[in-house]
């Protein structure tokens, strides 16, 4: 059973990566063709709702307490070619956040330092231990110095794994942005690794945003250059970051930009200069990460449409694989 005490209240489903065994190898988190579908049916396809029914719902305060909704982030290619024709098949109309740098030939590193780690190695193991290889000062020092905050980030995160975690401290934390890509490029290099050969294997093109938007899918934001932690950027960048998104995907859609009313915070990264970004530019519905109803300070009503809580699909699996 998938409701239970800590979700029984309205939320999204939020998917990143799926797998087929072809052209999408399978990686940590990923799901294929026969997951998707089962996960639906745990979930229960009846309280799936269309994302413009979800949309509308919210506004009219009429959602329910297991109203759910798909979401997916990161304009990745795999939900194109594994996820959509299962929400086709199945007549579920869902949420698409992009972001838009990949539009204009400059994708972030994120999923491409994702591939590589899962292709280049026979194991995500093996892939931290020659990353740590390459750090030039002692990191375990740090990582004793957080050990209650792995824990923690573990009790909250149980699909990640410990290392995972020490992992994600290490490069968002330890490293600046600069240090962490420094050391992907020469790893990239040692192992004869070309980022651009597999961008059209990785990532949306514009006209799979056409093609959503004509099926009935939802397009909305997902900021411009994804930046992980969007919440360190002062009021203008951030305020820049999600103008040129919302720019670039009506321009794609070629539909005015008071039509686009929906957006995720990249990497769940929001504080109130965003939430005050999101609504000058008149976005109406937001997804965080964390499935919670904590809403960040003021609990005014449009404060709490641009928080709502999802749930990460692979905890779902979690529970279905128990």
């Amino acid at each position: 059973m998938y409701f239970n005490k800590t979700n029984s209240f309205y939320h999204g489903i939020m998917f990143h990566h799926f797998h087929d065994h072809q052209i999408h190898v399978k990686s940590q988190g990923s799901i294929d063709r026969d997951e998707f579908y089962k996960l639906i049916k745990f979930i229960g396809k009846e309280n799936i709702l269309d994302a413009s029914a979800f949309y509308e719902k919210l506004k009219n305060k009429s959602l329910r307490d297991k109203d759910v909704c798909f979401t997916f982030d990161d304009a990745i290619k795999c939900q194109i070619d594994v996820a959509l024709p299962v929400l086709e098949d199945l007549n579920i109309k869902s949420f698409f956040f992009v972001y838009t740098s990949i539009f204009d030939g400059k994708p972030d590193n994120l999923e491409v330092f994702r591939f590589f780690r899962m292709n280049f190695f026979n194991n995500i193991d093996e892939f931290y231990k020659y990353f740590y290889s390459f750090l030039n000062r002692d990191y375990k020092k740090f990582l004793n110095q957080h050990d209650n905050e792995i824990k923690y980030r573990k009790s909250k995160y149980p699909f990640y794994s410990i290392e995972d975690i020490k992992f994600r401290l290490i490069r968002n934390n330890f490293l600046t942005k600069d240090e962490y890509q420094k050391i992907m490029f020469s790893m990239f290099s040692e192992k004869k690794f070309n980022p651009e050969n597999i961008y059209e294997k990785l990532f949306f093109k514009k006209e799979d945003l056409r093609t959503l938007d004509n099926l009935g899918h939802i397009v909305g934001l997902h900021s411009h250059s994804h930046p992980t932690s969007l919440e360190k950027l002062n009021y203008s960048n951030q305020k820049d970051e999600y103008q040129k998104c919302i720019s670039l995907i009506s321009e794609i859609l070629e539909r005015p930009k008071n039509t686009i009313k929906c957006m995720s915070h990249p990497c769940g990264s929001f504080n109130l200069d965003t939430l005050q970004v999101l609504k000058e530019l008149g976005i109406e519905l937001g997804f965080k990460n964390l499935i919670q109803k904590q809403f960040l300070k003021n609990k005014n009503d449009d404060i709490n449409s641009l928080q709502i809580s999802r749930a990460n699909h692979s905890d779902i699996m979690s529970l279905i694989n128990k």
